[in-house]
Protein backbone atom coordinates (compact mmCIF):
# COMPACT_ATOMS: atom_id res chain seq x y z
CA UNK A 1 0.00 0.00 0.00
CA UNK A 2 2.94 2.05 0.66
CA UNK A 3 4.23 1.79 -3.10
CA UNK A 4 0.69 2.58 -4.70
CA UNK A 5 0.01 5.29 -2.14
CA UNK A 6 3.77 6.85 -3.62
CA UNK A 7 2.92 6.29 -7.08
CA UNK A 8 -0.71 8.14 -6.82
CA UNK A 9 1.20 10.92 -5.47
CA UNK A 10 3.82 11.16 -8.05
CA UNK A 11 1.08 13.83 -9.48
CA UNK A 12 0.67 16.39 -6.92
CA UNK A 13 4.85 15.79 -5.92
CA UNK A 14 4.99 17.23 -9.74
CA UNK A 15 2.78 19.88 -8.96
CA UNK A 16 4.07 20.98 -5.65
CA UNK A 17 8.09 21.12 -6.63
CA UNK A 18 7.27 22.98 -10.01
CA UNK A 19 5.24 26.17 -7.94
CA UNK A 20 8.79 27.08 -6.83
CA UNK A 21 10.56 26.89 -10.14
CA UNK A 22 11.31 28.84 -13.10
CA UNK A 23 10.00 28.40 -16.37
CA UNK A 24 13.42 27.22 -16.79
CA UNK A 25 14.08 25.05 -14.34
CA UNK A 26 10.80 23.20 -14.38
CA UNK A 27 11.44 22.39 -18.24
CA UNK A 28 15.11 21.25 -17.62
CA UNK A 29 13.87 19.06 -14.67
CA UNK A 30 10.40 18.82 -13.59
CA UNK A 31 10.48 16.05 -11.16
CA UNK A 32 13.59 17.29 -9.59
CA UNK A 33 13.65 19.28 -6.18
CA UNK A 34 13.89 23.26 -6.78
CA UNK A 35 17.83 24.45 -6.43
CA UNK A 36 16.26 26.85 -4.37
CA UNK A 37 12.80 28.51 -2.89
CA UNK A 38 11.33 30.38 -5.37
CA UNK A 39 8.28 32.31 -5.07
CA UNK A 40 7.60 34.01 -8.15
CA UNK A 41 5.04 32.01 -9.22
CA UNK A 42 2.80 32.65 -6.08
CA UNK A 43 3.47 36.12 -6.18
CA UNK A 44 2.90 36.49 -9.85
CA UNK A 45 -0.73 34.96 -9.02
CA UNK A 46 -1.50 36.90 -6.13
CA UNK A 47 -0.93 40.33 -8.70
CA UNK A 48 -2.49 39.32 -12.08
CA UNK A 49 -5.57 37.30 -10.80
CA UNK A 50 -8.44 37.60 -8.51
CA UNK A 51 -7.67 34.31 -6.68
CA UNK A 52 -8.59 35.56 -2.99
CA UNK A 53 -12.11 36.86 -4.44
CA UNK A 54 -12.72 33.35 -6.23
CA UNK A 55 -11.57 31.11 -2.95
CA UNK A 56 -14.49 33.01 -1.25
CA UNK A 57 -16.99 32.47 -4.08
CA UNK A 58 -16.07 29.21 -3.58
CA UNK A 59 -16.22 28.69 -0.28
CA UNK A 60 -19.27 30.59 -0.25
CA UNK A 61 -20.81 28.43 -2.75
CA UNK A 62 -19.44 24.91 -0.95
CA UNK A 63 -20.58 25.85 2.44
CA UNK A 64 -24.34 27.19 1.72
CA UNK A 65 -24.84 24.45 -1.07
CA UNK A 66 -23.72 21.31 1.42
CA UNK A 67 -26.11 22.71 4.12
CA UNK A 68 -29.05 22.57 1.62
CA UNK A 69 -28.08 19.45 0.45
CA UNK A 70 -28.16 17.90 3.80
CA UNK A 71 -30.88 19.55 5.32
CA UNK A 72 -33.24 18.76 1.76
CA UNK A 73 -31.47 15.36 1.59
CA UNK A 74 -32.66 14.26 5.12
CA UNK A 75 -36.30 15.23 5.16
CA UNK A 76 -36.72 13.75 1.86
CA UNK A 77 -35.15 10.56 3.53
CA UNK A 78 -37.03 10.71 6.48
CA UNK A 79 -40.54 11.67 5.00
CA UNK A 80 -40.52 8.44 2.44
CA UNK A 81 -38.99 6.49 5.43
CA UNK A 82 -42.30 7.81 7.16
CA UNK A 83 -44.82 7.73 4.64
CA UNK A 84 -47.11 4.92 4.45
CA UNK A 85 -48.81 5.45 1.37
CA UNK A 86 -48.00 5.01 -2.51
CA UNK A 87 -47.53 8.61 -2.61
CA UNK A 88 -44.20 8.38 -0.44
CA UNK A 89 -42.61 5.15 -2.34
CA UNK A 90 -43.69 6.63 -5.22
CA UNK A 91 -41.09 9.57 -4.72
CA UNK A 92 -38.74 7.62 -3.10
CA UNK A 93 -38.58 5.80 -7.08
CA UNK A 94 -38.66 8.87 -9.15
CA UNK A 95 -35.46 10.20 -6.83
CA UNK A 96 -33.43 7.31 -7.71
CA UNK A 97 -34.21 7.57 -11.05
CA UNK A 98 -33.64 11.16 -11.51
CA UNK A 99 -30.30 10.11 -9.73
CA UNK A 100 -29.40 7.85 -12.93
CA UNK A 101 -29.96 10.59 -15.28
CA UNK A 102 -26.19 11.90 -15.95
CA UNK A 103 -26.22 15.72 -15.25
CA UNK A 104 -24.94 16.75 -18.64
CA UNK A 105 -27.05 15.70 -21.05
CA UNK A 106 -29.86 18.41 -18.97
CA UNK A 107 -27.69 21.51 -19.23
CA UNK A 108 -29.56 23.22 -22.02
CA UNK A 109 -32.43 22.82 -20.18
CA UNK A 110 -31.37 23.71 -16.98
CA UNK A 111 -29.76 26.92 -18.56
CA UNK A 112 -33.14 27.84 -20.15
CA UNK A 113 -34.73 27.60 -16.48
CA UNK A 114 -31.65 29.34 -14.97
CA UNK A 115 -31.78 32.10 -17.30
CA UNK A 116 -35.88 32.80 -17.50
CA UNK A 117 -35.28 32.87 -13.66
CA UNK A 118 -32.52 35.86 -14.07
CA UNK A 119 -29.96 32.99 -11.92
CA UNK A 120 -27.33 32.51 -14.65
CA UNK A 121 -24.02 34.51 -14.23
CA UNK A 122 -24.57 34.26 -9.82
CA UNK A 123 -23.56 32.22 -7.36
CA UNK A 124 -26.49 31.76 -6.21
CA UNK A 125 -27.37 30.13 -9.41
CA UNK A 126 -24.58 27.96 -9.36
CA UNK A 127 -26.26 26.86 -5.38
CA UNK A 128 -29.29 25.89 -7.21
CA UNK A 129 -27.65 23.62 -9.40
CA UNK A 130 -25.72 21.60 -6.79
CA UNK A 131 -28.98 21.07 -4.48
CA UNK A 132 -29.66 18.70 -7.77
CA UNK A 133 -26.67 16.89 -5.22
CA UNK A 134 -29.78 16.10 -2.39
CA UNK A 135 -30.44 13.25 -4.22
CA UNK A 136 -27.35 11.68 -3.28
CA UNK A 137 -27.71 12.65 0.06
CA UNK A 138 -30.97 11.40 0.35
CA UNK A 139 -29.91 7.87 -1.07
CA UNK A 140 -27.11 7.11 1.46
CA UNK A 141 -29.18 8.91 4.08
CA UNK A 142 -32.21 6.63 3.95
CA UNK A 143 -30.33 3.68 3.79
CA UNK A 144 -28.62 4.76 7.11
CA UNK A 145 -32.12 5.66 8.48
CA UNK A 146 -33.62 2.11 7.66
CA UNK A 147 -31.36 0.87 10.42
CA UNK A 148 -32.99 3.26 13.52
CA UNK A 149 -35.64 1.06 14.85
CA UNK A 150 -39.30 2.60 14.29
CA UNK A 151 -40.30 2.06 17.80
CA UNK A 152 -38.59 5.17 18.26
CA UNK A 153 -40.81 7.09 16.30
CA UNK A 154 -43.78 5.65 17.05
CA UNK A 155 -43.06 6.51 20.79
CA UNK A 156 -42.23 10.42 19.77
CA UNK A 157 -45.39 10.10 18.05
CA UNK A 158 -47.55 9.04 20.92
CA UNK A 159 -45.62 11.55 23.53
CA UNK A 160 -47.59 14.04 21.17
CA UNK A 161 -44.99 15.18 18.71
CA UNK A 162 -45.49 16.35 15.22
CA UNK A 163 -43.10 15.05 12.13
CA UNK A 164 -40.88 18.14 11.84
CA UNK A 165 -40.46 17.26 16.02
CA UNK A 166 -39.56 13.90 15.06
CA UNK A 167 -37.28 14.43 12.34
CA UNK A 168 -35.58 17.53 14.60
CA UNK A 169 -35.69 15.79 17.86
CA UNK A 170 -35.13 11.90 17.00
CA UNK A 171 -34.01 11.30 13.83
CA UNK A 172 -31.63 14.36 12.76
CA UNK A 173 -29.12 13.55 16.08
CA UNK A 174 -28.81 9.73 15.54
CA UNK A 175 -28.20 10.23 11.37
CA UNK A 176 -25.57 12.53 12.32
CA UNK A 177 -22.76 10.56 11.58
CA UNK A 178 -24.13 9.50 7.68
CA UNK A 179 -24.92 13.78 7.36
CA UNK A 180 -20.74 14.07 8.02
CA UNK A 181 -19.83 11.68 5.89
CA UNK A 182 -22.23 12.43 2.86
CA UNK A 183 -21.10 16.14 3.82
CA UNK A 184 -17.40 15.40 3.09
CA UNK A 185 -18.25 13.20 -0.39
CA UNK A 186 -20.27 16.41 -1.58
CA UNK A 187 -17.72 19.39 -0.57
CA UNK A 188 -15.43 17.59 -2.72
CA UNK A 189 -17.60 17.37 -5.47
CA UNK A 190 -18.86 21.08 -5.12
CA UNK A 191 -15.20 22.48 -4.35
CA UNK A 192 -13.47 20.52 -7.39
CA UNK A 193 -16.36 21.00 -10.25
CA UNK A 194 -15.78 22.37 -13.52
CA UNK A 195 -18.43 22.00 -15.88
CA UNK A 196 -21.35 23.75 -13.80
CA UNK A 197 -19.03 26.90 -13.34
CA UNK A 198 -17.90 27.14 -16.57
CA UNK A 199 -21.57 26.75 -18.25
CA UNK A 200 -23.62 29.36 -15.69
CA UNK A 201 -20.71 31.48 -14.45
CA UNK A 202 -19.12 34.43 -17.01
CA UNK A 203 -18.05 37.23 -14.59
CA UNK A 204 -14.51 36.95 -13.67
CA UNK A 205 -15.61 38.45 -10.00
CA UNK A 206 -18.23 35.63 -9.95
CA UNK A 207 -15.57 32.29 -10.50
CA UNK A 208 -14.71 29.77 -8.76
CA UNK A 209 -11.23 28.49 -8.01
CA UNK A 210 -11.40 25.93 -10.76
CA UNK A 211 -12.31 28.47 -13.33
CA UNK A 212 -9.05 30.53 -12.20
CA UNK A 213 -7.06 27.76 -12.84
CA UNK A 214 -8.90 26.92 -16.14
CA UNK A 215 -8.14 30.72 -16.97
CA UNK A 216 -4.34 29.93 -17.45
CA UNK A 217 -4.78 27.77 -20.72
CA UNK A 218 -5.00 29.52 -23.88
CA UNK A 219 -6.29 29.14 -27.31
CA UNK A 220 -2.51 28.46 -28.36
CA UNK A 221 0.03 28.68 -25.22
CA UNK A 222 -0.74 27.90 -21.48
CA UNK A 223 1.23 29.50 -18.79
CA UNK A 224 2.66 26.80 -17.05
CA UNK A 225 3.82 28.05 -14.02
CA UNK A 226 0.67 29.92 -13.15
CA UNK A 227 -1.78 27.09 -13.96
CA UNK A 228 0.22 24.65 -12.21
CA UNK A 229 0.47 27.06 -9.02
CA UNK A 230 -3.32 27.73 -9.16
CA UNK A 231 -3.95 23.96 -9.47
CA UNK A 232 -1.87 23.48 -6.21
CA UNK A 233 -4.01 26.51 -4.54
CA UNK A 234 -7.33 24.57 -5.65
CA UNK A 235 -6.00 21.58 -4.29
CA UNK A 236 -4.63 22.29 -1.09
CA UNK A 237 -7.78 23.25 0.80
CA UNK A 238 -9.19 20.20 0.00
CA UNK A 239 -6.38 17.97 0.99
CA UNK A 240 -6.43 19.20 4.34
CA UNK A 241 -10.16 19.35 4.75
CA UNK A 242 -9.85 15.39 3.78
CA UNK A 243 -7.23 15.17 5.96
CA UNK A 244 -9.17 15.48 9.07
CA UNK A 245 -12.78 14.18 8.14
CA UNK A 246 -11.63 11.12 6.72
CA UNK A 247 -12.33 9.32 9.74
CA UNK A 248 -15.96 10.42 9.51
CA UNK A 249 -16.33 8.77 6.14
CA UNK A 250 -15.44 5.41 7.43
CA UNK A 251 -17.43 5.97 10.57
CA UNK A 252 -20.69 7.41 9.28
CA UNK A 253 -20.72 4.28 6.78
CA UNK A 254 -19.48 1.46 9.51
CA UNK A 255 -22.02 2.91 12.37
CA UNK A 256 -24.71 2.62 9.61
CA UNK A 257 -23.93 -1.15 9.03
CA UNK A 258 -23.69 -2.31 13.29
CA UNK A 259 -26.60 0.02 14.35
Amino acid sequence: MIVISCVVAIPFYYLLVNTFKTQQETTANPLGLPSSLYLGNYISVFESTPIVQSFFNTVYVTVISIVLMLVVGSMAAFGVLIGRGRIAQLLGVVLIVAFLIPGQSTLIPLYKILSSGHLVDSLNGLIVMYMAGSIFCYILIIGYMRTIPKELFEAARIDGAGAFRIYWSVALPLIRPILATVGVFQTMWVWNDFITPNVFINSPSRQTLVLQVYSAVGQFTTNWPVFITLSVIALVPMVIFFAFTQRQIVSGLINGGLK
